[in-house]
This record gives C-alpha cells, sequence and structure tokens, in this order.
C-alpha cells in the first residue's frame, strides 16, 4: 500500500468521525430539559399577593413550633416566587393548622425498649387561588425523623423540628405552586 491509499484511507477515516461528531452535536443540541423552579405554575399576570395565615400548633407539644413553620413558610413562598406578602384580599391564601406531634419506639431491643424514636409533625394546609380555578389544596403533610433513644428529648428536638418543617415546606411548595 503506497502512500497515495494510506493518505485517502485517513481522509476517509477521519471525514466519518466529523460526520458522528456533528450528528452527535446536532442530536444532543436538539434535545434539551427546561424547568423552572421559582413560583413554576404561577400566573404572575394575574396573580400578584399572598396570605399566609398563622398556622396555630393543635398539640401541646413544642410551643415555638408554630413560629418555626411559620417563618419557613413566609421565607419560602416570599424568596421563591414573585408574590408580595399582603394582610387582606390576597390573590393566593394560605391556611391550615399544625395537628400532629408524635414520638413512637422503633426498633424494639431484646430488653423491650426502642433503641431509636421517631417524631412525627403533622401540618393540614388550606391553599386557595382566588385567580386561577381548580388550583386549590386542601392536604395535610407529615415528615418525621428519628434520634437514639438513649438522646433525650431536649437536646435533639430543635434540630428536628428544623429539619422536618424544611421538609414539610418543600412538600407544600412542590404541592401548591411548583407544579411537580
Amino acid at each position: 500500500m503506497g502512500w497515495r491509499e494510506l493518505k485517502m484511507m485517513n481522509i476517509k477515516k477521519y471525514t466519518a468521525y466529523l460526520f458522528a461528531v456533528l450528528a452527535v452535536g446536532g442530536i444532543w443540541g436538539a434535545c434539551s430539559i427546561s424547568y423552572k423552579l421559582e413560583g413554576g405554575s404561577i400566573n404572575y399576570d394575574m396573580t400578584k399577593t399572598i396570605l399566609i395565615s398563622e398556622f396555630p400548633n393543635r398539640t401541646p407539644n413544642y410551643p415555638l413550633l408554630t413560629q418555626v413553620f411559620d417563618l419557613a413558610l413566609r421565607k419560602r413562598f416570599i424568596e421563591q416566587t414573585r408574590l408580595k406578602e399582603t394582610g387582606n384580599n390576597a390573590d393566593i391564601e394560605i391556611e391550615g393548622e399544625i395537628t400532629g406531634y408524635q414520638l413512637t419506639g422503633q426498633a424494639v431491643k431484646e430488653d423491650d425498649y426502642a433503641s431509636k424514636t421517631r417524631l412525627t409533625v403533622s401540618i393540614r394546609v388550606r391553599y386557595i387561588n382566588h385567580k386561577e380555578a381548580g388550583k386549590d389544596v386542601d392536604q395535610s403533610f407529615s415528615a418525621f425523623r428519628e434520634f437514639d433513644s438513649s438522646s433525650p428529648l431536649e437536646s435533639v428536638e430543635s434540630q428536628l423540628i428544623e429539619e422536618i418543617v424544611n421538609e414539610i415546606v418543600d412538600m407544600i411548595y412542590n404541592a401548591t405552586v411548583a407544579n411537580w
């Protein structure tokens, strides 16, 4: 095989390689995923204001739960949407109550004592969209965290509540405006 044949063979390989790269690049460029996390299903032309009512704690436990939850919920909706909070006549209203705060033993050992304890918080939410029909939500949400039963609840409660509240706020946001 001479030099000329080798050169032609290399050009053909190079051309095939270049074509393959361009084809893959074209396909890749044509396929795209688009998503929007901030206020995904809110029509901002119609919907501009939100009223978030205080969620009373209907359980006798952890008196600060109302404040922790209300602050986290307000922060999420105000920071991740373009809605302005108002005191009345809002386009969207969110109200509800804290309905559950429960401790249950988990992973019972041979001495009949639980090695883990589960803290579960439940919150009922009513989301009313006065501008868009069919967007209302009336639902309960709950989340839990487990901790070692040898730890006193008072030493882990604040951290567990913060984690649980953040998870519930995520669920509420996704069920109402993120359109997930």
